[in-house]
């Protein structure tokens, strides 16, 4: 069932454990969807991930322990959050679609929205913000050979001991903080000192000068990738927060978590395919090779979306609007060979690669992009914990040798 979209009644009942009878009451009840079969539009066929949740909730009643253990596998949601919500195949933040976000608002005007709940006060925050405390000039870090997230994370800790404002935990406070770390970050990134542009006309300059147009691609990508719910970054972000760090440690723990290859890293496993893939008449070749290897195919498929990440399709997509040439051909070919071997679609880490691979950005800007867009969720999300004022310590369940009793002595 893991596998498929779609069961049919006698699939769905077995899984359950139920009649036909009790399925057809799920489904009137709207806890189960069902859809008219392609042959025979008599035939209905129910989603596979609504049930999935129903059995899950119904051994979570059996054991509630399991409730706990859920809750850090793609499980129950353990914090509240007003931020974005995952939900019928799409992304929200504070109730407006980001999909339709990427396409028309920038990411000054996202971060605003997730920090004061009003795109329009962005402004306000980003306007006359300098991201140089102190004359730490962000782009002259003394380490060349680092990559853009090592340069992020010495620049931000050189900056936070600079920033005596940065302590101040109130929620206006932190999200002008937020704008003076997502400045300083895009001048660290983009090399240069920008003079009274936005962050993606910044990157456009240094990245890419000359290219106007890419500027726009920028800022929706930096749009897509500004929050995704709970991932690991985003929950060590607010734990930070939870400990009453400042907005600067918060960053920093979220970007320590995306650097990790199970996470924004991950990239780098998709940029390997492509260059082991290299022509597009390879890639089923490839595919084919890795899985008899028993490995996993990279920048596809996604726990949370049972019919594809949009962050992917919306990536790929405004990548073969604005730009032809060998890099998308060759992920399109890869893509295909993806469906008709695994059925899955291209993830957010296969549009970043492909899009940055597009444009001709320096080596390691897809984490970049990646790490500089969720800064804005990341701080979004450590105002939340302010407010909450409450630690985050989950329990362990302690699985190791009992303890031993001091023998007596006779």
């Amino acid at each position: 069932m893991a596998n498929s979209t779609y069961l049919t009644a006698a699939e769905a009942a077995e899984a359950l454990g139920i009649n036909r009878a009790t399925l057809y009451s799920y489904v009137s009840r709207g806890l189960i969807r069902s859809e008219a079969g392609q042959k025979d539009r008599r035939d209905r066929l129910y989603h596979a991930e609504d049930v999935q949740q129903l059995k899950t909730r119904k051994a979570q009643r059996r054991n509630p322990a399991m409730v706990l253990e859920d809750a850090l596998h793609w499980g129950t949601p353990i914090l509240d959050s007003a931020l974005t919500l995952i939900a019928n195949g799409g992304f929200y933040y504070r109730g407006s679609d980001a999909l339709e976000l990427a396409q028309r608002a920038s990411i000054e005007e996202v971060a605003a929205l997730l920090w004061t709940g009003d795109a329009q006060n962005s402004e306000e925050l980003f306007g006359s913000v300098t991201g140089q405390p102190s004359g730490l000039r962000a782009w002259d870090v003394p380490f060349p050979e680092a990559t853009y997230a090592e340069r992020l994370q010495m620049v931000l800790s050189i900056a936070a001991a600079h920033d005596g404002s940065g302590y101040d935990l109130r929620s206006p406070s932190v999200a002008r903080t937020g704008a003076r770390i997502m400045k300083m970050m895009t001048e660290a990134l983009a090399g240069i000192e920008p003079a009274g542009v936005g962050i993606a006309d910044a990157l456009q300059q240094g990245w890419r000068p000359g290219d106007q147009g890419a500027s726009g691609v920028i800022s929706a990508v930096l749009v897509l990738c500004a929050d995704h719910e709970l991932n690991a970054s985003t929950f060590c972000a607010r734990c930070a927060a939870s400990a009453g760090s400042s907005p600067y440690a918060a960053v920093i723990a979220g970007l320590s978590a995306l650097m990790g290859m199970k996470h924004g890293r991950s990239t780098e496993r998709v940029e390997a395919l492509l260059d082991e893939v290299g022509d597009p008449f390879r890639a089923r070749t490839v595919l084919e090779n890795r899985l008899r290897d028993g490995e996993r195919i990279p920048g596809f498929g996604h726990a949370l979306y049972s019919e594809g990440d949009p962050r992917g399709k919306a990536l790929l997509e405004l990548t073969q609007k604005s730009y032809s040439g060998p890099a998308v051909d060759l992920t399109l070919g890869i893509v295909s060979a993806a469906r008709d071997l695994i059925g899955e679609l291209p993830n957010i880490d296969m549009g970043l690669v492909t899009l940055t691979r597009g444009l001709e950005f320096p080596r390691g800007s897809p984490l970049a992009l990646y790490a500089l867009g969720r800064t804005a969720g990341w701080i979004g999300h450590a105002i939340e914990q302010y407010e909450v004022n409450q630690l985050i310590r989950p329990r362990a369940r302690y699985v190791g040798p009992s303890p031993q009793r001091p023998q007596e002595s006779t």
